[in-house]
């Protein structure tokens, strides 16, 4: 009698354990191919947060939709954004990685990034080399997307494999080349100061900014150590009145003048101009 009890208990007992296996089984419900289009879309518009962001900031500053309310796009973005004076150029150039990464995706069937981080690593490479160091970053992570640290190494040894010297030195006074760089748009020809320099790439100051560059879009004036430091305070000058909130659309015009002079001195009536303009804005 007994054990016909306890096999019974263990009869109930087996048929709530397969209810319970039954409630987490879950029925899924086809899509329809209007409604799957859809989540593949929205499903894109998460991963690529920062892609969106990076082009819309890139049409922002080169149809200069911010001129109404401010000299600069980095003050702009400063303002509206609350973005370092580098961060929105690094957006952007991120954002133009990812239109090469696609590439990839699209003929080898690759996933896209789906953060920032996992891409600046990518924009000190060629184009060629950013869309084979990503392959490969996925294929370390299984076909998924890969941590910002994978990329990182991979991007390292690649650089280490091909270094490219670097002919500059902190100081010098160079001519910016913009060839392929969206970021450069309008500072073809204008000079710039060498202010920090590492294995493939160059910090520089023009009077309104500051840029990570190749050396692919530099080009040295080959002044003398003279010239340079001459240079170097001339800029300081017209980063004082680039400065200055007041200033006028005539003065910013003349210092975009005197940002494209070939030469290491100013002639008498540049240096005249100059003068009155720290004067108009009480800098002397």
């Amino acid at each position: 009698m007994n054990a016909k009890k306890r096999k019974k208990s263990k009869t109930h007992s087996d048929a709530i354990g397969a209810k319970k296996v039954a409630a987490l089984v879950v029925d899924f419900e086809e899509l329809s191919p209007s409604e799957e289009s859809e989540r593949l879309h929205l499903e894109r518009l998460v991963e690529r947060s920062f892609y969106t962001a990076g082009k819309a900031l890139q049409r922002l500053r080169d149809l200069r939709l911010y001129r109404n309310t401010h000299r600069s796009f980095d003050a702009y973005v400063k303002e509206r954004f609350g973005y370092g004076k580098n961060n929105a150029n690094m957006k952007i150039l991120a954002s133009s990685v990812v239109d090469e990464l696609e590439k990839v995706t699209t003929n080898g069937g690759l996933i896209l990034p789906t953060s920032e981080r996992q891409v600046r690593p990518l924009t000190v490479l060629e184009p060629e080399q950013q869309r084979m160091a990503w392959r490969e970053a996925v294929e370390l992570a299984g076909g998924g997307v890969p941590p910002s640290r994978v990329v990182k190494d991979i991007v390292q040894r690649i650089r280490e494999r091909s270094p490219v010297p670097n002919p500059f030195r902190v100081g010098e006074v160079c001519q910016i080349i913009v060839k392929d760089n969206p970021e450069l748009r309008g500072k073809g020809g204008c000079w710039c100061i060498v202010r920090s320099v590492d294995n493939f790439s160059c910090t520089v100051d023009t009077f309104d900014s500051e840029y990570n560059l190749r050396p692919e879009h530099l080009k040295s004036r080959e002044f003398t150590d003279f010239e340079c430091d001459r240079m170097k305070e001339l800029g300081a000058r017209m980063n004082d009145l680039f400065e200055k909130e007041e200033l006028e659309e005539v003065a910013l015009g003349i210092l975009n003048k005197l940002a494209r002079i070939e030469r290491s001195y100013l002639t008498d009536l540049e240096e005249k101009l100059l003068v009155l303009l720290e004067k108009q804005y009480k800098l002397r």
